[in-house]
């Protein structure tokens, strides 16, 4: 379909009554909770009671959003020997089905292992992909097996006040000194795993996962999938695609892992690109002047020397910290966690991480406390309370059972840690992921793990950044050589997947994929509109800026536009369970709300 076509569908389609994107407050990393067992929480949607049924019943859920439950089988080889129900939720086409112009269903994965579909299209965001696909998709998430709102769920604490009693606290520092205590704080998290697990346990895997999404494609009526899958939502992506190769309609993958190393359970190549990152922190800075970079200094380099100092005096003089929020110590170990999750997001983070870093070095950490806080701790004393929001043992069900099993023992252990120190300034951290698989339970490796070889019915379209702090393009351009006719879209940003950027020129690209097929052509680069840290010209507040970058854009560019600006403050994609430990492993600082007895 040429580009005069897709604009004179476009304006067929509004007059049909399309509705524009509502905006929406910026938030960083915004988590609504659901309890499943006691009714909902403020905002939630009572799940409980839409019944898990075997065909799609879809019940009015959120805000314009639509929900449904879905029974999948426990174990694909035993299809009637147990069941898993799994959370779904959609935002409608705009058009109607029984029209020509509808396309069905977009289905995306928003990473982690364990992050929430429902999370990520019940707010803002379902609204804004669906202004850059079109208003002929539906957009689909769910929650996966073992994840969130699906059930079972994995959980290897009897009660969420066992399980904040045991993290309250006793945060993992990431010094070499505290490696003995991660280690054996693991065996005992995860053989509370193996004694709370009722069968279900070694069932929560990509493969499993990747034949859920085939039945959720063929309950709605479809023999073939659209996906778009971002970080994990990669190496599931790829998963199907070697399993399903002929039930290719269109898939992304986005923010792109090699997932060969995924599944040797290796993590060892994440992290080729971080200091990238890094480096376009300190760039943007000084690029930025001192009215727009609060931690600006001369020049890059002075940045960086500045940070370094910074952060040599916390190693050995944490802050003791009071704020509404909480109370507790800011350390060397959670500035740097910040300045990590950061790197995922540098549009919605950087300049107000530099306001932080500002703002510490004149001996004030309250910013940087509180953007590291958790939320508050409700102890209800009710034992059967699930708060789905604060449970990370999913992470760990889902990649420990996918990948191979590792050497249990202290000093392999050691060994693994030092490697990855060395690998990169960041290697301590990233170093905490496999760690949560110590001692995992032995169960079979009998599932998929390769090879990620296929000629699909369609190609796939890979995305990837020059400077992903954890899934560098170069996995991007190792996993298309697997998928004849595939194709790599680079996004010349720094960031975590492209939604982590505003660039109109990748969602254009996407959009025309999902809507024709088509590809960009081999070795196409696309830039951003603007960079994280504004310039003088958009230095003017944040809707304002919007208006000045897209003041001279077509109709339907402006449309994505303001779609991906928005998304890019808030991209919702599912973190690497790096700098945020395993379950059992971190509680950060002490915060309080009612006081219990038990």
């Amino acid at each position: 379909m040429g580009r005069m076509a897709k604009t004179a569908l476009s304006v067929a389609l509004i007059l049909l009554g399309i509705t524009l994107l509502h905006h929406q407050r910026r938030t960083f990393n915004a988590i609504s909770v659901l309890n499943l067992k006691n009714g909902a929480q403020p905002g939630e949607f009572e799940w409980e009671k839409i019944p898990g049924l075997k065909k799609l019943k879809w019940h009015a859920c959120y805000e314009e959003r639509e929900c449904a439950r879905l029974l999948v089988p426990l174990n694909y080889s035993d299809p009637e020997g147990g069941h898993y129900n799994l959370a779904l939720i959609r935002k409608p086409a705009v058009v109607p089905p029984e029209s020509g112009f509808y396309r069905g269903p977009v289905l995306f994965n928003p990473g982690g292992p364990g992050g929430s579909g429902v999370d990520m299209i019940r707010g803002p965001r379902g609204d804004q992909f669906s202004a850059i696909l079109g208003p002929q998709f539906d957009i689909l998430s769910f929650d996966p097996r073992g994840i969130a709102r699906s059930s079972p769920r994995a959980s290897f604490f009897g009660t969420d006040l066992e399980r904040e009693l045991w993290n309250q606290g006793v945060r993992l520092s990431n010094a070499s000194s505290s490696l003995g205590r991660t280690w054996a704080r693991a065996r005992v998290v995860n053989q509370l795993a193996a004694e709370n697990d009722d069968g279900y346990l070694r069932h929560i895997n990509t493969e499993n996962t990747a034949r859920d999404m085939l039945s959720i494609v063929e309950a709605h009526g479809r023999s073939k999938i659209q996906y778009w899958g971002f970080s994990y939502g990669s190496i599931l992506g790829a998963t199907f695609a070697s399993i399903f190769p002929d039930k290719i309609e269109r898939l992304i993958i986005d923010g792109v892992a090699d997932s060969e190393n995924y599944y040797a359970t290796l993590w060892s190549n994440n992290l080729i690109d971080t200091e990238k990152v890094m480096d376009s922190f300190y760039t943007g800075c000084h690029s930025a002047g001192v009215d727009g970079c609060a931690f600006w200094a001369p020049t890059p380099d002075a940045i960086r020397q500045n940070l370094t100092t910074l952060l040599d005096t916390l190693s050995t003089n944490p802050l003791p910290m009071r704020t509404n929020s909480g109370y507790g110590l800011l350390d060397l170990d959670m500035v740097r966690s910040s300045l990590f999750t950061a790197l995922y997001s540098p549009y919605a983070a950087f300049p107000t991480i530099a306001q932080g870093l500002a703002e510490l070095a004149a001996g004030s950490g309250k910013l940087l406390f509180d953007r590291m806080n958790p939320p508050l701790y409700e102890c209800t004393c009710n034992t059967e309370q699930r708060d789905v929001a604060s449970v990370q043992d999913s992470q760990a069900a889902v990649m420990c059972n996918d990948g191979d099993d590792i050497p249990d023992d202290l000093k392999s252990t050691e060994e693994y840690y030092k490697m990855m120190q060395e690998t990169s300034p960041w290697g301590d951290m990233w170093a905490n992921i496999r760690l949560s698989c110590i001692g995992w339970p032995k169960f079979p490796k009998d599932h998929f793990q390769g090879p990620f070889v296929a000629n699909t019915s369609h190609p796939i379209l890979l995305i990837g950044n020059t400077a992903d702090p954890v899934t560098p393009l170069w996995a991007a351009n190792k996993m298309s050589k697997g998928f004849e006719g595939s194709v790599v879209l680079t996004q010349d940003s720094a960031g975590h997947c492209s939604i982590s950027a505003p660039s109109v020129c990748t969602q254009k690209y996407v959009r025309d994929y999902f809507i024709d097929g088509t590809l960009p052509e081999p070795g196409t680069v696309c830039q951003p509109v603007t960079q994280p840290f504004p310039s003088a010209e958009t230095r003017v507040g944040y809707a304002s800026e919007q208006a000045i970058l897209s003041e001279n854009m077509a109709a339907e560019d402006k449309d994505i536009f303001e779609a991906i600006f928005e998304l890019s403050k808030n991209p919702g994609v599912a973190h690497f369970p790096s700098f945020s430990s395993p379950s059992g492993f971190s509680g950060g600082p002490m915060t309080m709300n009612t006081p219990c007895s038990v």
